[in-house]
């Protein structure tokens, strides 16, 4: 009997809001988290190439809730870049807190990139979000790279709203994944919100589990180990190089007639450069002489084929 009672004492019970169903399972969560841990280090160095700043992110979370619950969190102002999800179906947002968006535009106008505490509450100028929306466009762009482990993209910015009420591209009860990085340009810090509905990424929830994730990465590292190896054998391969040093055209009949001793008048002078043959290829131009009692060629110029590979 204590046995009995202590296995059900033992038995935690976990509770379910019929209100807020997840639908996210935590491997995909976990992968997206990897995701978006590839891709703030994207933003990091692209930011603190453009701004000339030193530039940190990291993914403080990722986490399910309601369309509703994120909408309503938001303050106004704020920088809402609608993300145009290529190729699934529906968009996703991008959010930028105040700080960091006057911090930025502060920046780009050659400013030191402080914010103003009175600035925080005003509106954006159309210069302002002009500026703004050309860096956002840039931060979308670069999000293509770190979920090509799962799909091929082409993120495109639709829109830049500054008002979450004008914002509503899905119902207030959906669920979203909220990815959340922390930015810090120099001394300023603040948020970037990554909201992406569950509904938009339905169509590839088995593709962001953990199994096909290591599956897909663990093919790649295959891949690049194949490559790599074949790589390192053809910078092996044995390739005949032919010097050269001129040509000259000459009748049928003075070929037939040529003997012992006949010299042949060539097009190239003494001093001139000549040509170095690779597989059949002319890649080299360079000059004529010797080393180590040898006939030697010294590279003076490069040259391609009439190809791009070649």
């Amino acid at each position: 009997v204590t046995d009995i009672q202590n296995e059900t004492e033992e038995k935690k019970v976990r509770l379910y809001d019929f209100r807020r169903p997840n639908k996210f399972a935590k491997d995909q969560l976990r992968t997206m988290e990897v995701i978006y841990e590839n891709y703030s280090r994207l933003i990091a160095s692209y930011l603190s190439g453009v701004l000339r700043s030193f530039c940190q992110a990291e993914v403080i979370s990722v986490e399910p809730q309601t369309y509703y619950e994120f909408i309503n969190s938001l303050p106004e102002p704020v920088v809402l870049g609608i993300i145009d999800f290529r190729p699934l179906n529906g968009s996703a947002i991008m959010e930028i807190s105040p700080d960091i968006a006057f911090s930025i535009i502060d920046k780009l106008l050659g400013g030191p990139g402080r914010v103003i505490h009175q600035s925080k509450t005003r509106s954006f100028t159309e210069i302002e979000i002009s500026l703004i929306e050309q860096i956002v466009n840039q931060l979308i762009s670069l999000m293509d790279e770190p979920w090509a482990n799962v799909i091929t993209t082409n993120f495109k910015l639709e829109r830049i709203e500054t008002n979450p009420q004008f914002a509503q591209i899905m119902s207030p009860n959906e669920t979203i994944a909220i990815i959340t990085m922390n930015l810090s340009i120099g001394e300023i810090e603040g948020i970037i919100n990554i909201c992406i509905p569950h509904i938009v990424i339905e169509p590839i929830a088995d593709q962001l589990s953990n199994k096909y994730w290591f599956s897909s990465q663990s093919e790649k590292n295959a891949s690049n180990a194949k490559s790599d190896l074949l790589t390192k054998k053809i910078k092996k391969a044995i390739l005949d190089i032919k010097a050269v040093i001129g040509s000259a055209q000459i009748t049928v009949r003075e070929f037939i007639g040529l003997q012992k001793g006949d010299v042949i008048k060539l097009n190239k002078k003494i001093g001139e450069e000549i040509s170095l043959v690779v597989g059949g290829v002319e890649k080299f131009e360079g000059i004529i002489g010797t080393k180590n009692n040898k006939y030697a060629v010294q590279i003076t110029k490069l040259k391609g084929g009439e190809t791009e590979d070649e």
